[in-house]
């Protein structure tokens, strides 16, 4: 539990209006958001995809049909379930026909490559697994002690209208291409509409309790090693709660839009889409990828009410509805995060929707909102906003955490509230390596200013976010070292007009070897995730080391950057 507010917390005097200080008390479980809005909404729009709107009443028929199903294959409460699938309609009846049962979602990246996949399987453990069909086969070909026991496979053109399946089916080579893409024939698995086909669950079957855990979301952290953060039912509530909250204008019921552009197995797509915007009984419109141009479809007849992006999805968007004579008023707001919003996006941003642009901040640890800046003029440019209702933060010296930095000064963010964790799935000594008594280490380093606006200065941890997405430098190199010319590397993050960081490689060959660039990058892709392969790779003589042989990663990335300025 958390104690009282201690510190002070100065941020709170500059909330918007309406926006509350604290929290009321948290119970219940994630059902209750679907269950509170199919009750109150029935009819509304829940789900949208590729104009296929499925209802709030319809969308809680098919969690309970689900759940009977996974039920009657084996799933039992506390087990672990894999869900790996892009953003469709089925991952959302998934998500919380698992959560129905008791059992406990564990999200994976669908891009992930079979290495990547197998390394978290090994972590976790599941043995029921729920996969886009056309990784069934990646997933079959685990090792016999990471054998699924429950693969159900996945079409997600089964969550189209009708017509546009039929059309997929046309013997018309680009369309036949595309279905390629969106899905695979498949043997030796359970369908997904053979699990929905059970009659509903009773009522009466136990539900799971607030503390309960319901999700384990990966975070790559520093070391490369997959790390599972264990969220429980109250701190993915919590956090819904706190978006809630920081939105009062949000009207919660038919009218409210929610894209879900962002990768929902991201903790951050995760949190606005699949649970703020359901206790919202919003309009959820599902994209399996970002296009611009099916987002500007969209836009004409349904703008959106929230958009969470990253500043990349806004640039593109704004370019492509400028070209095309889009118009993106009555787009409400945007809310971007992972990486640093530029000033220069959010005026253009904000004239052509009418609405608001605000940065934001957080961790997969948390749930992942922790920060944000406030939806109205206050708004801070450069910083990444105040600390959401009920969040506690210290600003405190990095070498020292028990000690507070002077007022003003840099130090490493600490904080603390309902939606932060309480540990890494059966990692207790990494657990432990992250909390200061009860405070949560983010490792970053931030000052606040004399109105509570939090500014990052810079990042103890060494994760490059590219796109969004967190790279492991770690990992990279593992990758990289594995190559028969390479006898060290290095990799580190440089900054990127396009997707805030890219990922960059200083290598040193081994004695008389000659690689070309293109070489290491290609041999790369066999190994990692396309957004974690180096986009630029420089061959060195040696590596700068500390006196005890580690890589000094700052070093390298100063020396690139001169490298790369002409400094």
């Amino acid at each position: 539990m958390t104690q009282p507010f201690d510190p002070p917390r100065p941020w709170v005097s500059s909330y918007a209006e309406g926006v509350p200080h604290d929290l009321p008390p948290i119970s219940g479980s994630l059902l209750d958001l679907v269950d509170a809005s199919a009750r109150d909404f029935p009819g509304a729009p829940a789900l949208q995809f590729f104009g296929r709107v499925v209802d709030y009443a319809d969308l809680r028929a098919q969690i309970d049909r689900a759940a009977a199903g996974l039920l009657a294959r084996g799933v039992r409460k506390g087990d672990p379930v894999a869900i790996i699938l892009p953003n469709c309609p089925q991952h959302i009846v998934a998500f919380y026909a698992v959560l129905r049962i008791g059992a406990v979602v564990v999200e994976h990246n669908p891009l992930y490559t079979p290495r990547e996949l197998r390394k978290q399987f090994e972590d976790h453990g599941a043995k029921h697994a729920i996969v886009w069909s056309t990784l069934v086969d990646t997933v079959r070909a685990f090792p016999a002690d990471l054998a699924v026991k429950t693969l159900i496979s996945v079409d997600i053109t089964r969550g189209m209208p009708r017509l546009m399946q039929l059309a997929l089916r046309l013997p018309v080579p680009k369309l036949r291409e595309t279905r390629a893409q969106l899905t695979t024939s498949v043997r030796g698995a359970d369908a997904w509409e053979d699990v929905v086909r059970h009659d509903p669950l009773p009522a009466s079957h136990p539900r799971p309790a607030t503390d309960d855990l319901a999700i384990i979301q990966y975070t790559s952290g520093t070391t490369g090693d997959p790390k599972g953060a264990a969220l429980t039912h109250r701190n993915l509530l919590a956090n819904a709660a706190q978006a809630r909250a920081w939105t009062p204008g949000v009207a919660r019921g038919e009218g409210t839009v929610v894209y879900a552009v962002l990768p929902m197995f991201h903790a951050y797509g995760l949190t606005l889409c699949l649970t703020f915007a359901m206790s919202q009984a919003a309009r959820l419109v599902l994209f399996p990828k970002f296009d611009p141009d099916m987002v500007l479809a969209v836009t004409r007849r349904h703008p959106a009410t929230v958009l969470p992006l990253v500043p990349p999805i806004a640039e593109r968007l704004l370019k492509r509805a400028r070209e095309k004579g889009v118009s993106l008023a009555g787009t409400r707001i945007g809310v971007s995060g992972a990486m640093a919003l530029d000033e220069q996006l959010v005026v253009p941003w904000e004239e052509e929707t009418g609405g608001y642009l605000v940065e934001g901040y957080g961790l997969s640890e948390c749930s992942p909102v922790l920060i944000v800046n406030p939806v109205s003029e206050n708004r801070k440019a450069g910083a990444i906003g105040l600390p959401l209702p009920g969040t506690e933060v210290r600003i405190a010296d990095p070498d020292d955490p028990s000690r507070d930095a002077a007022p003003g000064a840099p130090g490493e963010l600490l904080v603390r509230g309902p939606q932060v964790f309480g540990g890494y799935y059966g990692r207790p000594e990494a657990t432990a390596a992250v909390f200061h008594e009860d405070w949560f280490r983010t490792g970053d380093v931030v000052t606040m200013d004399e109105d509570g606006f939090i500014s990052i200065v810079d990042r103890i941890k060494e994760l490059i976010i590219t796109g969004g997405f967190n790279v492991s430098p770690t990992e990279v190199e593992i990758a990289l070292r594995q190559h028969p010319s390479v006898a060290d590397a290095a990799v580190v993050g440089l900054p990127s007009a396009h997707s805030g960081e890219e990922v960059v490689a200083a290598i040193v060959l081994d004695e008389g070897a000659e690689v070309d660039e293109e070489d290491v990058r290609a041999f790369a892709r066999g190994i990692l995730t396309p957004y974690k392969v180096p986009r630029r790779v420089f061959v060195v003589d040696e590596l700068p080391t500390s006196m005890i042989g580690k890589v000094l990663r700052r070093e390298v990335r100063e020396r690139l950057l001169a490298l790369t300025s002409g400094g």
